[in-house]
């Protein structure tokens, strides 16, 4: 049986539309399904929609997070509640064509275990094809984690994928598709084109792709840190330069340094000013891995599924 977890936030109709279309299409491909629906905290009758689902259709199911938890939590929910063999998240405004889930589920059927579907070409909008590509090539260059080219943020895995995220994985401060690459699997990447004529404002904000990017960012990368060890390094040589420099003006160069008169507070000015920026700049990145240590160790879950009336 293939779990189909459906993110919805504010999706109203368009949550009976997405079932309509997967049973018919699933149903002529002799593929079980079950629908979960989570619900990422919409204040519009979305969850109400999903619930009635439920009650006429046997192989629906609808969850309500308690807040607003952006959709990587609400994959991480969805992955926690189902039930089949395999697993795939879908969003709800039908940019991925429904024929991929079919693709990859006969890729499953073959083997894979992990099948990473990618957007050929993307065409977001200036701005958001700007934000892509800089958060996924970053990731890439930076972290162990590889995107393919283009990025991607949604997966078809095998149930013994969705045990080991549900039982290793603390889903917290991280991102659904960032703990699926890590794992390994030798993940098969799936290529698809956008479905052509279906324009869906993104409900991502500035404040959400920052978010997810900082969390993606510090949760696979331990760059920042190694860079604040190597200029340590180097700035410690620098200043035993500057130490060295100045003593020979002092004791044995000409006290008038390039026709004036050097004051005895320059070089401890500029020196205590450069190296306390420095460090305020490291403790703010050494800051962000502990702040994230310490979310860790309260053990506090990264989403909350509603207790059903």
């Amino acid at each position: 049986m293939l779990s189909l977890i459906l993110l919805s936030y504010y999706s109203g109709d368009r949550i009976r539309i997405a079932y309509r279309k997967l049973s018919e299409l699933l149903a002529l491909e002799q593929i079980p399904f079950e629908l979960i629906v989570i619900d990422d905290g919409s204040k519009d009758n979305s969850y109400a929609i999903a619930l009635q689902l439920e009650k006429e259709y046997s192989n629906v199911k609808a969850y309500q997070l308690s807040k607003n938890f952006t959709s990587h939590y609400g994959i991480f929910a969805g992955l926690q509640v189902c039930e089949g063999d395999c697993a795939m998240p879908i969003p709800d405004d039908e940019q991925q064509p429904y024929n991929t889930i079919v693709d990859m589920y006969r890729l499953w059927q073959q083997g894979e275990k992990i099948i990473i579907p990618y957007r050929i070409k993307r065409n977001d909008g200036l701005f958001n094809n700007m934000f892509a590509n800089f958060y996924y090539k970053t990731i890439s260059a930076l972290s162990e984690i590889k995107f393919p080219e283009g990025g991607a943020d949604l997966f078809f895995i095998d149930r013994e994928v969705i045990d080991i995220i549900n039982t290793r994985i603390h889903a917290i401060n991280t991102s659904s598709i960032l703990e699926v690459l890590r794992l390994g699997y030798n993940p098969h990447y799936y290529a698809y084109e956008r479905v052509k004529g279906v324009n869906t404002a993104s409900r991502w904000t500035l404040k959400k792709k920052i978010r997810l990017f900082k969390d993606t960012f510090f949760s696979s990368s331990t760059l920042p840190v190694k860079v604040i060890s190597y200029l340590g390094l180097l700035f410690s040589v620098f200043a035993l330069a500057i130490i060295a420099f100045y003593s020979y003006i002092r004791f044995f160069g000409n006290p008038d340094f390039w026709g004036k008169t050097l004051p005895g507070w320059t070089a401890t000015v500029v020196i205590i000013s450069f190296f306390s920026g420095l460090t305020l700049f490291s403790l703010g990145i050494i800051a962000e891995y502990i702040w994230r240590i310490y979310e860790e160790v309260k053990n506090r879950p990264g989403y909350i599924i509603k207790k059903k009336a």
